[in-house]
């Protein structure tokens, strides 16, 4: 099984077994959230440790391994991607599985499991459709920043929230917005698949002061983010530095 395959099916499951403890009703809030993490997550661990048992992971919810730091393929996954969203019974919250190489988002799987979907590196398309007058942007449904707000009114942009990283960042794949902006504070594993569809797609990802997004640091915090269609990339990074 190739490295995307292998990501695709393990968030399809994840995504599966997300759903189920949900539908059981035997959780609420919190309890359910942490439920779906754990439970998650040890499905994820142990389908990548028997598939690629020489490969590092870095989880969310696992014991960081500073060996990893050393490796040039390592995992990179949130179990569920939108803990709150899922345990309030909203649809926006993903799984994400990814793999990092040389420190790269080199290969991802988003799966959205209340839409059935699951976005891969392998099947990146980007929507053919032009991109909106005035542009629409996605934000954080519950942490927009003031910097991601003015940006929006920099640009004249309409701002619809959402939750998961993963759900905004599929927005902007499939054509449903043109700009995912975030400054709130992310990790890696919050961004790692999401943006190597989104590059596999032939959109813009980058920091929000234009540099590369670098994966596997020691320090797995990667606070800010910018995925946009590419046309908008320049005027998006202008706004940015002009408001910063």
């Amino acid at each position: 099984m190739t490295d995307v395959d292998l990501a695709a099916a393990i968030a399809e499951e994840a995504g599966e077994l997300l759903l189920a403890i949900r539908a059981r009703g035997d959780a609420r809030g919190k309890a359910l959230g942490d439920a779906g993490d754990a439970r998650a997550n040890a499905l994820i661990i142990e389908r990548l440790r028997a598939a690629r048992p020489d490969d590092f992971i870095l989880s969310e919810e696992s014991l960081d391994n500073s060996e990893r730091c050393g490796a040039r393929r390592v995992w990179i996954v949130d179990p569920l991607d939108g803990t709150r969203d899922y345990a309030e019974g909203l649809d926006d919250w993903a799984v994400h599985v990814g793999l990092a190489i040389d420190g790269r988002p080199a290969i991802g799987a988003v799966a959205v499991p209340t839409q059935r979907r699951v976005y891969t590196t392998a099947q990146a398309q980007r929507a053919a459709t032009t991109c909106g007058a005035p542009p629409r942007m996605v934000v954080s449904r519950t942490r927009a920043s003031d910097l991601v707000h003015q940006v929006g009114t920099a640009l004249a942009a309409t701002q619809n929230g959402m939750g998961s990283a993963g759900v905004k960042a599929m927005a902007v794949v499939d054509g449903r917005a043109d700009i995912y902006l975030h400054d709130g504070g992310q990790y890696e594993w919050d961004n790692c698949a999401p943006a190597a569809v989104a590059l596999a797609a032939g959109l813009h990802a980058s920091r929000i002061d234009g540099s590369p997004l670098v994966y596997n640091s020691a320090d797995p915090l990667l606070p800010d983010l910018l995925i946009c269609r590419p046309e908008l990339a320049a005027s998006v990074l202008a706004a940015i530095a002009a408001i910063r």
